[in-house]
């Protein structure tokens, strides 16, 4: 999930900046905080406070925000540095960088130095950063949760009104989440291809092997999350949208009618226009209509879900836009338009083939797709010393340069959709996330995504895939790395945390500076 503030957004949000499509980048790093001492799952106290002197220090202009009169961000013109859904997990949204030539290498720096301020400011809290998809020890139990879930108010519309079991990803399960810029034109096609070729992201960037203080018997855990959350849902429409399609999108059209039209129920809705969806005040429309019903009516009695009052909403196109977090695949196509159309254009224009296209060119969309897929990594001891530096410098934007390189090279992953076949390649997202590289499919899969991509960017950003190219040539995944430290480790999982600690917490990217980025040990195994 993403944090959202009520001064700049994030990354997602502030993707579309311009009438006229130009390739950009994004990232929104979401970080497992751990004590450093005993490596256990520690909720940020006094984080918050030192990031802003650490910021003002650098002369970057800072702004605190706050829930429940306590900070959970700081806004700032490079990035917003905020929560995801508790106090241990950590979320930095980059602002866009150009993309294109050189693109990576702008991302890379904006990205190294605002992990350099996070983990400087965790000192405070005698804190660090795991590189790790999933903390491995820490519960899910009550008394956890309510002690660091994020008080935002649509946690209570989603546990209390939808049924969502939400307390399922407060061990922090974190995503290194790539935003990239597509056109018009191509948005469709860019999220079918982010969809069904995402068993590569997930394998390639699996790094969540232990959960609870036990092996989880997958790689790539953390994407276990959503059938745990939705399947005990009131409403079953919300475990069918975090499941693969049955088909691809045809268009614009077909994908917001599979989002928000019959067998779905709307989630609450702003009572005033707003992109900020996590903490604006809502009211669910009486009866569970889905969207599209909502949006056909005049106007609909709805009920507030912080004061309990009942009110008529009256539909329009901010409602349509805000909605569009309303589905958990492994990609989600996002948006902002900039010359907002009338309620009446949009629902004009859903009745037409590509009419929908047409209107959001018309309007200056700027879409992007977001990936889910591939976990949190970051350089740590043990990659560095198996992998060496290029490796270990390009792991925090790998998976922008994965994704950047195959919708830039859209033509071809469309090709490779056709013959492994939209099914084939749902067929290969459970052992992606069992078996990652270990499974002969997947690995195949793997390498052909990889040429894909290398041939999408330009040949002097290539080295930015240096860490998943390393992966599929020795065939181990963060996941294996961080589970052989666990089990090398005697004793009780306090124990074997002291041991992850010391192989797997995030080097400070100065520990990284003046490596050789042409260096490279993949041509040695």
């Amino acid at each position: 999930m993403k944090a959202k503030t009520p001064h700049t957004g994030s990354s997602s949000e502030r993707m579309a900046a311009s009438f006229v499509y130009r390739p950009r980048l994004g990232l929104e790093m979401e970080m497992v905080v751990a004590d450093a001492g005993s490596g256990a799952s520690l909720p940020v106290r006094d984080y918050f406070d030192a990031l802003a002197e650490a910021k003002r220090r650098r002369g970057v202009a800072c702004e605190p925000y706050y829930l429940g009169g306590r900070c959970v961000g700081l806004s700032t013109p490079p990035a917003d540095c905020g929560l995801d859904n508790g106090f241990n997990l950590l979320e930095t949204a980059l602002a866009p960088v150009e993309g294109g030539p050189g693109g990576l290498q702008r991302l890379a720096d904006a990205a190294h130095a605002e992990l350099a301020d996070t983990l400087d400011a965790l000192r405070a809290d005698g804190a660090c950063v795991l590189s790790a998809s999933q903390h491995p020890t820490c519960g899910r139990d009550a008394e956890w949760y309510g002690r660091v879930c994020v008080p935002r108010p649509i946690y209570r519309e989603l546990r209390e009104y939808r049924g969502w079991h939400h307390w399922e990803g407060i061990d922090a399960k974190a995503q290194n989440g790539a935003n990239t810029s597509v056109p018009v034109r191509d948005a469709i096609r860019a999220l079918n291809v982010a969809v069904a070729l995402a068993p590569a992201g997930i394998a390639l960037f699996a790094n969540s092997p232990i959960e609870s203080g036990r092996a989880a018997g997958y790689k790539e855990n953390r994407m276990r999350l959503w059938p745990r959350v939705f399947a005990p849902a009131r409403f079953p429409g919300d475990l069918r949208l975090c499941r693969y399609p049955a088909r691809p999108f045809r268009d614009l059209a077909d994908f917001f009618h599979w989002m928000f039209g019959p067998g779905t129920v709307t989630r609450g809705l702003p009572l005033e226009p707003s992109d900020d969806y996590k903490s604006v005040p809502t009211a669910l429309p009486e009866g569970d209509p889905c969207l599209l019903d909502f949006l056909r009516a005049e106007r609909w009695p709805a009920r507030r879900m912080d004061t309990g009052r009942l009110e008529e909403l009256v539909p329009h196109a901010g409602h349509f836009e805000y909605s569009q977090i309303g589905q958990f695949l492994d990609a989600r196509l996002r948006y902002k338009l900039h010359a907002p159309p009338s309620l009446d254009e949009i629902m004009r224009a859903w009745e037409r083939d590509g009419g929908l296209e047409e209107l959001f060119e018309r309007c200056g969309a700027d879409p992007y797709i977001e990936a889910r897929g591939p976990g949190a990594a970051f350089a740590d001891a043990d990659l560095l010393e198996e992998a060496g530096d290029e490796a270990a410098r390009s792991v925090l934007v790998a998976p922008s340069a994965l994704q950047a390189g195959l919708l830039a090279n859209l033509d071809e992953a469309c090709r490779l959709l056709r013959d492994y076949t939209w099914e084939g390649l749902g067929a290969l997202r459970e052992p992606a996330m069992r078996l990652g590289l270990a499974h002969e499919g997947v690995r195949t899969l793997c390498a052909e995504v990889l040429a894909l991509a290398r041939d999408g960017l330009d040949a002097a950003d290539r080295h930015w895939l240096a860490y998943p190219e390393f992966m599929l040539a020795t065939g181990r995944s963060a996941a294996d790395r961080l589970l052989d430290t666990w089990n090398a480790a005697a004793g009780a999982p306090e124990a074997r945390m002291r041991a992850v600690l010391a192989r797997h917490a995030a080097l400070h990217p100065d520990a990284l500076r003046g490596a050789d980025p042409r260096k490279s040990r993949v041509s040695e195994t």
